[in-house]
């Protein structure tokens, strides 16, 4: 051990007893037994629930989050210092923020950045988006008021977007670019058959332009999530006290705050439910982003909008190379490109990259 439980086995009630004596769970009494089961289906980290039981015979559940088991997933997070960013998230930027996020009761993670531990609030009973799945208008509206509510209590913020930890080295900036092809090569291999030709198409028009893509041309707005879609959110929060929470941290960056708008509106809802409330998504963020003193314009918007929506392709195609493979990995990863890749056809994305990079 680390100093810290680093898999699930390894959380013993002494160390729950000492993690959990200043929270709000203390008044349950002193944790006698403790049980654990998987949840969640996330690829970078492994996600469990523990089952508490006290000395009075109370009952009690958290939620906690590991490094992933599968070593390529557990290698590639330790490269790109995932771990370490949703360790830090938790501890230094969430509680400024006022979407609706899990509280935390643990945030460790290694100095070589490999291993971690979250401990949370277990926000359950509650319904788990599915990407794959897609969801109602309703669910859609709840994850742009969140997109808003993250965007806006961070805007122009220094104290929050001016972190070290947050932006990406340059020398990793060029490791991840120098791997695009390699990761565009795999994807084209193993979904060349399954994947639409003109999505394909775009997916490989888009590998030359990766490196500046990922090159920002303005300055910092706000905290971006990263990985804004819907296996990253909870609905009906608490047997439906709550409409919604957002999960999954390890992707947070700064930049611009459409990028996680044109993620959510290309990867995250279906290609259906974008075109019959595109133009609705987009006003509501105007007019939650205004009732929070951020004042945007439909206009200002639509560029950035459009050169977001291509991290969708980015992430599914990069994530489907270097993390663990599985049947739903593979179904999910597609989905992602299917949807980005249909909004940046319909409305010239790639196009509007290459004119704004003149």
């Amino acid at each position: 051990m680390r100093g810290f439980p680093t898999h699930p086995n390894e959380v013993t009630p002494d160390w729950l007893n000492d993690t959990l004596a200043r929270s709000d769970t203390a008044e349950l009494g002193r944790v006698a037994s403790v049980t654990w089961m998987p949840i969640g289906t996330g690829q970078v980290g492994d996600s469990v629930r523990f089952t508490l039981t006290h000395d009075g015979g109370e009952v009690s559940t958290l939620a906690a989050k590991f490094a992933a088991e599968d070593e390529t997933s557990r290698g590639t997070a330790q490269m790109l210092r995932l771990y370490e960013k949703e360790v830090r998230f938790y501890d230094e930027i969430a509680p400024h923020l006022s979407a609706r996020l899990p509280r935390t009761y643990a945030c460790e993670v290694s100095e070589d950045g490999g291993e971690f531990i979250l401990l949370f609030e277990d926000l359950g009973p509650a319904r788990g988006g599915n990407q794959i799945a897609g969801c109602t208008i309703e669910d859609a509206r709840a994850g742009i008021r969140q997109a808003a509510a993250i965007h806006a209590s961070s805007w122009e913020r220094g104290d929050i977007i001016g972190k070290d930890w947050l932006k990406t080295p340059e020398p990793i900036s060029a490791q991840i670019a120098a791997m695009y092809p390699h990761a565009q090569a795999t994807f084209a291999e193993r979904y060349a058959e399954v994947l639409e030709p003109e999505y394909m198409e775009i997916c490989q028009d888009f590998a030359p332009h990766f490196g500046d893509w990922s090159i920002p041309s303005k300055p910092p707005q706000c905290l971006l999530h990263g990985d804004f879609r819907l296996d990253n959110m909870l609905f009906d929060v608490k047997e439906g006290r709550e409409p919604i929470a957002i999960l999954d941290w390890q992707t947070v960056t700064v930049g611009n705050g459409m990028t996680d708008i044109g993620y959510f509106m290309g990867t995250g809802i279906g290609n259906e439910l974008r075109r019959a409330h595109e133009g609705e998504m987009l006003d509501l963020y105007l007019s939650e982003m205004a009732a929070n003193g951020v004042v945007l314009t439909h206009e200002g918007i639509w560029q950035d909008y459009l050169i977001g929506s291509l991290s969708g392709i980015a992430t599914g195609v990069f994530s489907a190379a270097f993390v663990e493979r599985t049947e739903r990995g593979d179904t999910n990863f597609l989905s992602m490109v299917r949807g980005a890749c249909a909004l940046a056809l319909e409305h010239g994305s790639l196009e509007t990259l290459e004119k704004a990079k003149t």
